[in-house]
């Protein structure tokens, strides 16, 4: 999901090497590992957290703030994947930044693992940088390996990379959430530290099989550029001690002093930014216009991923609760349920892809527009089906398994049509001079959304009550058949996009 940078060359492991990995450079193999433990590590952890959370052996705290904590934090690791890949382009170089990032995620995993809630806060943080800079540069890695676009093993490529991603995210909650959830919370985060460790040393061991201008830094700032960018750091770093040194002194601190203006940033930095780049004046007609064809998917966006996200927080906290976790009498933990998108993902994918080239050939591709609305659709219809299971646990009774998993597969489809579309919208509308910042500003949609879910949740807003799920999902829906309504207008914006 990171923009890729391209350069023509041939070194150990790339293009022209005879020691290939399916076909592919071997330093795939070194990307592919090193990504899939990244992942382990991190939906491991993602799955055990909610939980970990309200349980009376982990932190104990109320649903709403559970959830609050868990939509911070996916925030801020999409927020942080913008810095993360301006120290790519500028300071490191991405192979650097990557190896940096790799031990900062060990490191806070292994924070996580101590016992204490002082110290577990600062590895959620120390976790969110480190995924913030390893995301935005590990798939740059992936498209030095090629030459240049026109490479016909290029999309395939990324194609196993992603494979990487879905192999460790489905493996982890099976594994960490069952250590986690039945043997000893901080044993899972433990594990989730020995991922990371793997695939930083698969990373090592392999980069020398990686393309050489993934050690080379795009752009490096200049000496003033990095005195400016020093003294403004310090200066704001200055200002936050000093803030929260008198709040802590004086007695008034909690918890939401940090999270309120966290999730405050989730929401004000991607408008900020959308509005710093649609009142360029740089910026020539038709890149304006397709800015503001744009902003109509990047809203859409922030929707479905409010709604889709609480996947992790909302729904496994009410499967804790309220469902019967069985199935023909087998009980399995709650983690589990993590497993189930990246499992669709890696059998519907294929499928789709073929759909869309048999409806291609026909010339009955739906367009990016209906794709989307659709997308949008399916993930309201998704909290539609919650409503069913939140009713029977009104009632007195546990919810079936099966509710739930009903609920992922629909996310999932309505992600297989949205995900990848606005992948490729952000890229084809991207305006020349923003080419290389474009994914950054999608990842912002998903912490808008996440940031939302945060913003409800401190405000003492319960997301397990009837009236909001149904009330989130109507927006869904009311959104998408607008998206739908409007596509003729978002179209004739988009100029020669399609």
């Amino acid at each position: 999901m990171a923009s890729s940078l391209t350069k023509d060359s041939v070194s150990p492991g790339t293009p022209g090497s005879e020691k290939t990995f399916f076909g592919h450079p071997r330093g795939l193999a070194t990307l592919f590992m090193t990504e899939m433990w990244e992942r382990f590590s991190y939906y491991g952890m993602r799955a055990l957290l909610p939980l970990y959370l309200v349980a009376p052996g982990g932190l104990h705290l109320s649903a709403g703030t559970a959830t609050a904590i868990y939509s911070v934090y996916l925030s801020l690791v999409y927020l942080l994947a913008m810095p993360g890949g301006w120290f790519g382009d500028r300071v490191w170089g991405p192979r650097k930044t990557v190896a940096v990032a790799g031990a900062i995620i060990m490191l806070g995993h292994l924070t996580l693992a101590l016992p204490s809630s002082g110290t577990f806060y600062a590895g959620l943080g120390l976790v969110a940088i480190g995924s913030g800079l390893l995301k935005a540069n590990i798939s740059t890695m992936v498209g030095h390996l090629y030459k240049g676009p026109d490479d016909p093993r290029r999309d395939g490529g990324f194609t196993v990379f992603y494979m990487g991603i879905n192999l460790g995210a489905f493996a982890a909650p099976l594994i960490i959430g069952t250590i986690g959830e039945s043997v000893n919370w901080h044993l899972g985060f433990a594990l989730a530290a020995l991922g990371m460790a793997l695939g930083l040393g698969q990373f090592l061991l392999g980069s020398r099989h990686l393309d050489a201008h993934s050690s080379v830094v795009p752009k490096p700032l200049s000496a003033e550029e990095k005195s400016s960018t020093l003294r403004k750091a310090a200066l704001w770093a200055g200002i936050a001690v000093v803030a929260y040194a008198v709040v802590g002194f004086s007695g008034h601190y909690t918890l939401n002093w940090i999270l309120v203006p966290l999730t405050l940033l989730g929401v004000i930095i991607p408008v900020m930014v959308l509005v710093r780049i649609k009142r360029d004046k740089d910026l020539d007609r038709a890149e304006q216009s397709k800015m503001s064809a744009y902003i109509w998917f990047f809203v859409a966006a922030a929707i479905f991923w409010m709604i889709y996200d609480q996947g992790g927080s909302t729904l496994s906290i009410f499967a804790d609760s309220s469902a019967e976790n069985s199935v023909l009498g087998w009980e399995f933990p709650v983690s589990w349920y993590q497993s189930v998108n990246p499992v669709l993902i890696m059998a519907l994918a294929p499928v789709f892809a073929w759909i869309w080239l048999a409806l291609n050939r026909r010339g009955k591709e739906p367009s990016t527009i209906v794709k989307f609305a659709s997308g949008l659709v399916l993930v309201g219809v998704s909290f539609f089906l919650f409503l069913a299971p939140l009713s029977i646990a009104e009632g007195g009774h546990k919810a079936a398994a099966l509710w739930l998993v009903a609920i992922y597969f629909t996310q999932t489809v309505g992600e297989l049509l949205l995900s990848p579309v606005g992948l490729s919208v952000t890229t084809k509308m991207a305006p020349a001079k923003y080419a290389s910042q474009m994914m950054g500003v999608w990842f912002l949609a998903v912490t808008a959304g996440d940031a939302t879910t945060g913003l409800l949740s401190i405000a003492g807003v319960d997301l397990n009550k009837t009236g909001i799920v149904a009330m989130e999902a109507t927006l869904a829906v009311v959104a998408g058949v607008a998206v739908w309504m409007y596509r003729n207008k978002v179209k004739s914006l988009m100029g020669d996009v399609r």
